[in-house]
């Protein structure tokens, strides 16, 4: 769920714009069991192999693709209950680790599953943990999974609530063969229910972190915060605050660089309570030294504001961009790219707050946080709901900082899209090709969705490239919900005549 590329912005700059490159594409083709209602998601490329899980009404299997999209075999998940709460995957060369959660009478069960590159299993899953909750329901989700980038330390954790002021974490760190490195029971004392828990993120090394926010009491801005760090063999969290001064701050966002060894904060900022976006604040911390590197703010200027704004005033141009990605450099600086979204609707207004967080459930406190979408798990019920409302995805903005912070240039992938009640083919997919990165989207054309693509050169200049070879005009692309399988491949899924399908495009 987390393998994110490192671009490097240093090497091959001669080639970036000179190379010609020729995509090419292959589909799979619809299965019978594939309705646009089925829930999946793409695991990715192992030992040649392309494998997509896939879930509908309590029925689980694996698709297994060759690297022509061709389908080898469709493995049924027997061993699975039947109601699994969740389900996360861990891919490598040569297997996949599938762990997942379901209840089983008042207990909630943790387990680690071995999947070969053809989707089976030669040993029992292993038992994690477990954990007596007593009711029943299908969303008691106890158990969060991170992933170290190099993939070689794995978190399973859970945050129990035994009362409102103190949070106890139950930690189990593993190693790439599922070896218990150690376990921990740590307390982390929270002062009232303004402050919420997110950005949990796990290094290479092993560390566990995360920041600890205080809302406002209406819950729209962030006023105060730390950045929180727990070490793989103590039992106990080191607690730096962050100073944010007079500012409030937006949906807060933690991008870790563990070649530095540095874990970088990045947040919109207001100056007051329903005023604009002012700017971006940023901080950043050497987790491996425990010390502040910087902690600044880079204002908007007008000139940027004014390129930035869609049906907006130059002032307010920012108030509809959510943060997507942050993306290290190889210089030690960082990419970020935000995208204008909103909704429109008749009887609602438009509160970007309700896109950004959730609440924790009762009992035990859930670290995710809502947002506009998720960029690996489809769930065509989550957010397509609303009768009446018509997305807006428009323009995405790319900013470039040096290492300490200061921005080099900018610029705007040029996009304008809109849907009636849902929004499974708008937004884009960013694809990192190391010589440059892509972004891939739809446009509207005569009614129908055309798949475009746009380069964005280390220079910071973005090309519209021509059209991808075999668009085959009964496949509609859902760009946003596409996984990078490989260093130049990418898998998007597609929606043909009600089937979900899935398309391979390599670059």
């Amino acid at each position: 769920m987390h393998t994110l590329y490192r671009i490097q912005l240093l090497l091959l700059m001669l080639l970036a714009g000179t190379t010609v490159m020729a995509q090419k594409i292959s589909y799979s083709q619809p299965e019978k069991d594939d309705y646009k209602n089925t829930e999946f998601e793409i695991i990715g490329r192992v030992a040649g192999n392309i494998l997509v899980y896939k879930s509908d009404r309590g029925d689980y299997a694996v698709s297994v693709y060759d690297n022509a999209m061709e389908l080898k075999e469709r493995v049924p998940l027997d061993f699975l209950p039947k109601k699994v709460i969740s389900m996360d995957f861990v891919a490598y060369p040569n297997k996949v680790l599938m762990i997942y959660q379901f209840q089983y009478k008042d207990a909630i069960f943790s387990y680690c599953a071995t999947m070969s590159p053809d989707a089976k299993f030669a040993a029992e899953p292993l038992l994690i943990d477990s954990t007596r909750i007593g009711y029943y329901s299908r969303e008691n989700k106890v158990y969060s999974l991170e992933v170290s980038e190099d993939k070689n330390r794995i978190m399973v954790y859970k945050i129990n609530q035994d009362n409102e002021n103190n949070n106890l974490f139950y930690t189990f760190l593993y190693d790439s063969a599922m070896q218990l490195v150690n376990n921990s029971k740590v307390s982390l004392p929270m002062q009232s229910k303004k402050y919420f828990l997110n950005n949990f993120n796990l290094t290479n090394d092993g560390d566990f972190i995360f920041n600890k926010l205080e809302r406002t009491s209406s819950k729209d801005y962030v006023i105060s915060g730390n950045m929180i760090v727990k070490h793989p063999l103590t039992d106990s969290f080191e607690v730096t605050p962050l100073e944010f001064k007079s500012q409030m701050l937006d949906e807060v966002k933690m991008k870790l660089d563990n070649q530095k060894g540095t874990a970088l904060i990045t947040a919109f900022y207001y100056k007051q309570k329903r005023g604009n976006v002012e700017g971006l604040y940023l901080y950043k911390y050497d987790f491996k030294n425990q010390k502040t590197i910087y902690e600044k703010s880079a204002l908007f200027s007008p000139e940027l504001k004014a390129a930035a704004r869609t049906e907006s005033s130059t002032n307010a141009a920012f108030n509809d961009y959510f943060i997507r990605r942050v993306i290290n450099t190889a210089n030690g600086g960082f990419l970020l790219t935000a995208e204008s979204f909103s909704t429109s609707s008749r009887y609602q207004p438009w509160n970007r707050w309700n896109y950004m967080y959730g609440n924790p459930y009762s009992g035990f406190y859930s670290p995710y946080y809502y947002s506009p979408y998720s960029p690996w798990y489809y769930n065509p019920g989550y957010w397509n709901n609303s009768q009446g409302l018509r997305y807006h995805y428009d323009k995405v903005i790319v900013l470039s900082f040096d290492e300490e912070g200061n921005m080099q240039w900018n610029n705007f992938v040029n996009k304008s899209q809109f849907d009636d009640n849902a929004d499974l083919y708008l937004s884009y997919m960013m694809v990192n090709i190391g010589s440059e990165l892509r972004f891939l989207y739809n446009d509207l054309d005569r009614r129908s969705y055309i798949l475009t693509d746009n380069s964005l050169e280390p220079s910071g200049k973005i090309n519209r490239m021509p059209t991808l070879r075999n668009l085959d005009k009964g496949y509609t692309w859902m760009p946003r919900y596409g996984k990078q399988i490989s260093s130049k491949s990418v898998l998007i899924p597609c929606i043909y005549r009600n089937y979900i399908c899935f398309a391979k495009i390599d670059f």
